[in-house]
């Protein structure tokens, strides 16, 4: 999605240039979200393509292998050359495995992922998660018909993201819409079971299931930049206009630790609106507009009839103040560090991103006028 965004604002600033997309999947380019949220719910595949771009060269199923920034240029696993003047790195991440299993897990971030998924036979599921990824393919399944199991090591679904008392909520919900929540759990082992899976836990359960799919977030792919001696931390670390210590290359998206000028600090924002405003921005200025990215992307998500958008740092190790017009069904969570409001989390309120963002760049705030900051 990251590449799609930059390709096509290179096109529009650039009409003549040369552009390609060397990619290791070999579909062409489509929206990401839809994989753990619409498709499950009745949209067709077809409906994740992103639009063709016009003279833009799509290079699939190829995975670019070295960078060498002083000869800019890129190589790829079939040796090809590739020369360049402008460069982004939009590689993304890779899933965090588990230790036991293999390929026996779905380790869910790709459509090729989703179409392994959607071709299993049966109907129970055991999905390894329960933060962001884990929590939609759950509601997604088990809306879908499946018969879901989630083990995850913390307490509640969502436990890292919302207070304690929103996620023991969400986690009951979940197990009203007949998902069995194994929380405090661990998996330990994952073994064929006459064609089917059994998924063994440290506390000694026992699920055999049709499919195993893990959503345990991702590591960013750093390694083509680090081998190039480009500055990498977590991600690769570049400036306002983000390009990268190698002049000339540029990273975006899930990869690209940012300077954000809302919260003060470097970040790195693994969701679709980065993805996509990133993408605009680093096109743009590889075609020489030269703008600063100062935007502070948002996030939602969907999970059974609860539904939410964010911004900011939604850490429950963070004070947090709640305001709800309906507990735990719509209201605004305010996520504080002393007199600053670090995040905001729109809970079933929804078209106030731009509020919320207004609150997290903005200077001190007064705890009393948080009551009625964002009207709901």
């Amino acid at each position: 999605m990251t590449g799609h965004a930059a390709a096509a604002a290179i096109r529009q600033a650039d009409p003549g240039g040369a552009v390609a997309i060397l990619a290791a999947e070999p579909d062409r380019p489509y929206a990401r979200p839809p994989l753990s949220k619409g498709l499950w719910l009745g949209k067709p595949e077809e409906t994740v393509w992103l639009r063709d771009l016009p003279g833009v060269d799509l290079l699939l199923g190829r995975r670019a292998v070295a960078v060498d920034p002083g000869a800019r240029t890129v190589r790829d696993d079939r040796d090809d050359v590739h020369r360049y003047d402008r460069l982004l790195l939009a590689t993304g991440g890779t899933p965090r495995r588990l230790p036991v299993g293999g390929d026996r897990i779905i380790y869910f971030r790709t459509l090729a992922d989703w179409r392994r998924l959607r071709a299993v036979a049966g109907r129970s599921v055991v999905v390894v998660g329960g933060g962001f990824i884990g929590s939609e393919i759950a509601a997604a399944l088990a809306q879908n018909g499946k018969d879901v199991t989630m083990a995850f090591p913390e307490r509640w679904v969502g436990e890292r993201a919302y207070p304690a008392d929103l996620a023991e909520y969400v986690t009951r919900t979940f197990e009203e819409k007949g998902v069995r929540v194994l929380a405090g759990d661990l998996v330990a082992a994952v073994e064929d079971r006459g064609g089917r899976t059994a998924v063994r836990t440290r506390n000694g359960t026992e699920i055999v299931a049709d499919a195993v799919v893990a959503g345990l977030g991702i590591a960013p792919a750093t390694e083509l930049a680090e081998a190039a001696g480009i500055r990498c931390g977590n991600g690769i670390e570049v400036d306002d206009r983000l390009e990268t210590s190698a002049p000339g290359v540029f990273a975006a998206g899930d990869v690209a630790r940012f300077p954000s000028q809302a919260l003060g600090e470097r970040i790195r924002v693994e969701h679709e609106d980065a993805a996509l405003t990133m993408g605009r921005a680093a096109g743009r200025n590889m075609a020489g507009v030269g703008e600063r990215y100062d935007h502070l992307p948002f996030f939602y998500s969907d999970l059974f009839d609860l539904g939410y958008e964010a911004v900011g740092r939604l850490d429950p190790k963070l004070e947090t103040m709640a305001r709800w017009k309906t507990p735990f069904r719509e209201g605004v969570v305010y996520y504080l560090e002393g007199d600053r409001v670090r995040g905001v989390l729109l809970w079933g309120a929804f078209g106030k991103v731009d509020e919320a963002t207004r609150l997290v760049a903005g200077g001190p705030v007064r705890r009393e006028t948080l009551a009625e900051a964002i009207a709901i």
